[in-house]
């Protein structure tokens, strides 16, 4: 370990990585406000579900267009190499900041650009091909050390191996479940529309996307067999994103694979980059090798540990609750679960109080469509918000309210179920990590990961 904790490689795949994964922020963000996005879903909305621990995470009214101007021209600094420092951490703290505003908007791609922007701020990504390293010549530096780069590649193989494993399951090799209830609304697709009505073709996605997920961080790591997996991967991609709304996510990941070639390719890419500003000399030949003093070396690797240990148990820690975890949901965020499972519900909800008051809630008067769709097949969402309306009931002059909810949910096509003890007053219940024993036992097994 020590020897290889000295080990220096070029300082190129890092570069490419940064300039890429800066770029497709940047336009992701602006496609977000261009589309109106940022007035549906953070302006819009009378109430958020922060997350638990995260209630200190507000929406800011019209200053989160503030907020999203500085995420997005943090990336675009960020893509540069401009004040890398200040850049790479105002770009992890303002996206990071948007994405604890709200639990209806949770992505685990989201998650994953939040956790590769953080291990960023501690690498050396500005030291070659950068506007910091242009204008300071003693920062520049053709080598860093090599777990610097190792380390992306680590988080990348873990994410792609964890959502293989959680694909080894039941629900997925045995039924095609859910791709056999989404598959077939594609059918209008142009040339290729007509295969997906059939049941076959479901389950074939199911096998190699299990196959894929589990394979492709082995088969990228592998030189023989690196260029004919990177094809896999922009191949899986372009289909994922054509087949899905998933955004830019799929062009993130085909250029974030990029960082397992050699860096003889990355050099190419940044020759054809510094070609088109005619600073190739400039920028592409420092004589320095970038090296952290070695008790800054010792700290970031501590840093990093205590990272990697925690995205290793991050997804297992659905075996700590009772139930299926697909039904609960203890355990199913930050796991890396890629569209695994099918939820469709719906929550009455009853309010009553001492004085012998009832009302039945019209959920369109607090929620919006999209928080209305995530909160009804939720549970821990669903107990928000309850709170959200003993608290607003309370302050309407209601004394001591109790709310009640009346839920079914459907999942992966079966019959629907009720999700929460109809008996329970959630107004009295309390978010925490415990299990929460008010969700009714979902009475079947789904077998796997």
């Amino acid at each position: 370990m020590k020897n290889y904790l000295q080990k220096s490689t070029s300082a190129a795949p890092l570069a490419v990585f940064r300039i890429a994964l800066g770029l497709l922020l940047f336009v992701s963000l602006i496609r977000f406000w261009a589309r109106g996005w940022i007035h549906e879903l953070y302006i819009e909305p009378k109430y958020f579900f922060p997350f638990y621990g995260f209630e200190f995470v507000t929406a800011p009214g019209e200053y989160i267009y503030v907020l999203f101007a500085i995420c997005a021209l943090s990336a675009l600094m960020f893509s540069l190499g401009l004040f890398y420092r200040f850049s790479s951490i105002a770009l992890f703290l303002s996206f990071t900041y948007i994405e604890l505003i709200d639990k209806s908007t949770y992505l685990n791609h989201y998650y994953f650009i939040s956790m590769i922007c953080l291990l960023m701020t501690f690498l050396p990504a500005h030291v070659y091909f950068s506007a910091d390293a242009y204008r300071n010549k003693s920062l520049a530096a053709n080598t860093i050390p090599q777990w610097c780069i190792d380390s992306i590649k680590l988080f990348v193989c873990m994410i792609y191996f964890f959502a293989g494993l959680a694909k080894v399951n039941s629900e997925w090799l045995l039924e095609a479940q859910p791709l056999r209830i989404w598959l077939p609304s594609k059918n209008d697709l142009p040339i290729i529309g007509w295969i997906f009505n059939y049941t076959w073709v479901a389950y074939l996605f199911c096998w190699v996307g299990c196959l894929y997920d589990l394979s492709i961080p082995f088969l990228l790591l592998k030189r023989s067999t690196r260029l004919l997996a990177y094809c896999a991967v922009i191949s899986f991609h372009v289909l994922t994103a054509i087949l899905f709304p998933i955004g830019m996510f799929p062009y993130i990941m085909i250029a974030t694979a990029l960082i397992f070639f050699s860096a003889d390719v990355h050099k190419m890419i940044l020759v054809l980059i510094a070609s088109l500003f005619g600073k190739t000399k400039e920028l592409m030949f420092p004589n320095n090798n970038f090296k952290f003093k070695p008790v800054r070396q010792s700290l970031l690797i501590s840093i990093f540990s205590v990272f990697f240990i925690i995205q290793l148990l991050m997804p297992f820690r659905y075996m700590m609750y009772p139930d299926e975890l697909f039904w609960t949901e203890e355990g199913y965020r930050f796991s890396w679960r890629v569209m695994l499972m099918e939820k469709a519900g719906h929550a009455q909800f009853t309010i009553k109080d001492e004085k012998g008051k009832i009302a039945v809630v019209d959920n369109t008067e607090f929620l919006t469509p999209l928080q209305e769709k995530m909160m009804a097949t939720q549970p821990d969402m669903i107990l928000q918000y309850a709170h959200i309306l003993r608290d607003h009931f309370s302050n309407s002059g209601w004394s001591s309210p109790s709310v009640y909810v009346d839920s079914y949910v459907v999942l992966n096509g079966r019959l629907g179920k009720p999700l929460i003890d109809p008996l329970t007053d959630l107004a009295k219940q309390e978010d925490s990590f415990d299990h929460k024993a008010w969700i009714l036992p979902f009475k079947n097994e789904i077998k796997g990961f």
